[in-house]
């Protein structure tokens, strides 16, 4: 098999769970980098098991965050980068679509955004969190993740929602990326408690520019969300109760309510009222 010319890397803590499976999903890759956080697990055995250069990752607060110190510090190989999580991995025919991406030397687009499933408890979600486009097949030298606030959100050493901005024009893959985000109830709550604090902290204090994004969909999202949000008529929880009701009419059926609800509740507890 011909590797197709392309550098990846996975940021991970902690993934001897989810990483295998993401690695095995492209071993079509000519290069791979795990850029860990001194995982106590066999996350870096793992890694070095399925050919993958290890690079330890060590966040002393502030920016560069995983990501963007990635993109900034690899001695990557090839002209495009690939980013998958490692609860994330993608499907056999993407292999051929991005191979004529990147092997094409008169290609007009300096990045592409790939589509998402989520995954909760072992199945897929058809409707909730979907379409869920994130942008992450690029030209490493063009592109870094946006920058949407200085102060410190607890969520961790990564970007968790902010996305990539390239110099140049983008498209779409056709493919579409698994992520097995919430294999418990357990990691569901866990994660939102995280992303919540997050998006309570931009909310409140971040200039968000999502004049930078490429994508009008992510566009759209981020503006409804913002106008909802900062309503003078809607406090948090009737932004969120309307976002949650909404939700759990397209999802799948009773037992997969519960990933409707819970990250806008948690979202609405950690803000403060807003005055009429």
């Amino acid at each position: 098999m011909t590797k197709v010319p392309l550098s990846l890397f996975v940021p991970c803590k902690n993934e001897e769970a989810n990483l295998a499976r993401c690695l095995q999903s492209v071993p079509w890759v000519d290069e791979v980098f795990v850029v860990d956080s001194q995982s106590t697990d066999r996350t870096a055995s793992i890694a070095e098991e399925h050919g993958a250069k290890v690079v330890q990752f060590e966040y002393k607060g502030g920016w560069p965050k995983k990501k963007n110190w990635a993109l900034e510090n690899l001695p990557f190989s090839h002209e495009w980068v690939l980013i998958l999580d490692a609860d994330e991995c993608l499907p056999p025919e993407a292999e051929e679509e991005v191979r004529k991406i990147v092997t094409n030397p008169d290609e007009k687009h300096a990045g592409y955004w790939i589509n998402r499933r989520y995954f909760f408890l072992g199945q897929p979600l058809k409707h909730a969190y979907f379409p869920n486009w994130n942008l992450r097949l690029f030209r490493h030298k063009l592109g870094r993740y946006e920058k949407i606030t200085d102060l410190s959100t607890d969520s961790g050493d990564h970007e968790i929602h902010e996305h990539v901005v390239v110099q140049g024009s983008t498209g779409k893959l056709t493919s579409i990326m698994d992520h097995h985000a919430f294999p418990t109830i357990d990691s569901f709550v866990e994660k939102h408690n995280r992303y919540s604090n997050w998006e309570a902290i931009v909310e409140s204090s971040a200039k968000d520019d999502d004049t930078a994004l490429q994508h009008e969909a992510v566009k759209g999202k981020r503006r409804l969300a913002e106008s909802s949000e900062n309503s003078p008529f809607a406090p948090p929880y009737v932004s969120s109760m309307f976002i949650c009701g909404r939700e759990v009419f397209l999802m799948d059926g009773r037992a997969m309510s519960l990933p409707a609800c819970t990250p806008n509740t948690n979202f609405c507890l950690r803000q403060k009222p807003k005055p009429f």
